[in-house]
C-alpha cells in the first residue's frame, strides 16, 4: 500500500525542528523511518507533514557523564553495538542494539526512534525500562526529564506532548550482572518473547512483546526481593500480565516463554 499523501520539510536544527512539528497538529518527526513509514502504508499512521531530523548530528553521541551514559536520540543502533562506553558500562544496551533487526535497519534506524514509536515488541524500550533509563523531551518550555516508568503509555502512546522532541536517554552505571534473552523464528524477526534482567543493587526485569508497550515483571522482581528461588520466581515472571494472542502465539505460549526465558536469564546472570 501507498501512504496517504503529505508534505516533507528538513529541519536545521532542535529549535527550527520544534519551530516545523508546531507549524502542524498532524505533524510527525521521522528519522530513520523503520517504525514511521511501515505506519503510513498501512494508514494507520497519516501525518500531513513530515519533519525530516535524521541530519541534525548533534543529537547522534554517546558520552560517558560520571554517574551515567547519556546517549542522543538520533544515535543508530550500529553505534550503540559498536560504543566502546556502552560495552565498559552498559553493555546490555550494545548487545540488544546488536540483535535489533538485520544490518540495514541498524544502520538507518535510531534508539530515540524506537524509543518514541512506543512499541511494546521492540527490544531497546524494555532493556532502557530494566535500566531505570531517564528520557530527555525538549519542547517549547524547555527541557523535562520523564523516568522509563513513567514514559510509555500504551499501545504506540508515550508520555511524549506533540510539540515535543526525545532528545536524549540517560542510563546509570553500575550495573552488576544482566542478561537478555528473546524467542523468534529468524533472526531479524520482531521477539515472540523477549527478557531483559538487569541487576543494579536489586534485579529488574522488563519484556518484550507481553503486553502494547514494554512491561516489568513486577511479580518476579518482588519475589526475588523476598529470597524467592530462580525457579520460584520465574513462575511468577508473567504474574498480572495478559499477554495479547496473534499469528505468532496464543498468550498462553508467551506466559510459558515468559516463565522459561526469565529462568534462564537469571540463571545465566548466576553465572
Amino acid at each position: 500500500m501507498y501512504p496517504a499523501k503529505f508534505e516533507y520539510v528538513r529541519a536545521l536544527d532542535v529549535a527550527d525542528a520544534l519551530a516545523k512539528i508546531s507549524s502542524d497538529e498532524d505533524a510527525k518527526f521521522i528519522a530513520g523511518g523503520h517504525s514511521l513509514v511501515p505506519l503510513m502504508k498501512f494508514r494507520l499512521a497519516t501525518p500531513s507533514l513530515l519533519v525530516d531530523i535524521s541530519q541534525l548530528r548533534e543529537l547522534s553521541y554517546v558520552k560517558d557523564e560520571g554517574d551515567y551514559v547519556a546517549i542522543g536520540a538520533l544515535t543508530r543502533h550500529h553505534d550503540l553495538e559498536r560504543s566502546e562506553i556502552l560495552k565498559s558500562h552498559v553493555p546490555i544496551l550494545s548487545h540488544v542494539a546488536g540483535m535489533v533487526g538485520d544490518p540495514q535497519v541498524r544502520h538507518r534506524g535510531t534508539i530515540g526512534g524506537s524509543v518514541a514509536h512506543g512499541d511494546g515488541a521492540s527490544d531497546l524500550p524494555a532493556a532502557l525500562l530494566a535500566l531505570d533509563a531517564t528520557m530527555v523531551a525538549t519542547g517549547s518550555k524547555g527541557e523535562r526529564e520523564i523516568s522509563a516508568r513513567g514514559f510509555f503509555k500504551g499501545f504506540l502512546e508515550t508520555d511524549l506532548s506533540s510539540d515535543e522532541i526525545l532528545t536524549e536517554i540517560r542510563v546509570p552505571k553500575g550495573i552488576g550482572a544482566w542478561s537478555f534473552k528473546k524467542f523468534n523464528r529468524r533472526a531479524q524477526d520482531w521477539a515472540i518473547v523477549g527478557v531483559a534482567a538487569v541487576r543494579n543493587g536489586s534485579t529488574k526485569i522488563a519484556f518484550v512483546n507481553m503486553g502494547s508497550s514494554p512491561l516489568r515483571s513486577i511479580g518476579c522482581e518482588t519475589a526475588l526481593d523476598g529470597g524467592a528461588s530462580i525457579a520460584e520466581a520465574a513462575e511468577l515472571a508473567a504474574a498480572g500480565i495478559e499477554p495479547p494472542s496473534d499469528l505468532n502465539a496464543s498468550s498462553e505460549f508467551r506466559v510459558h516463554l515468559a516463565k522459561v526465558l526469565t529462568r534462564r536469564a537469571l540463571e545465566e546472570m548466576e553465572g
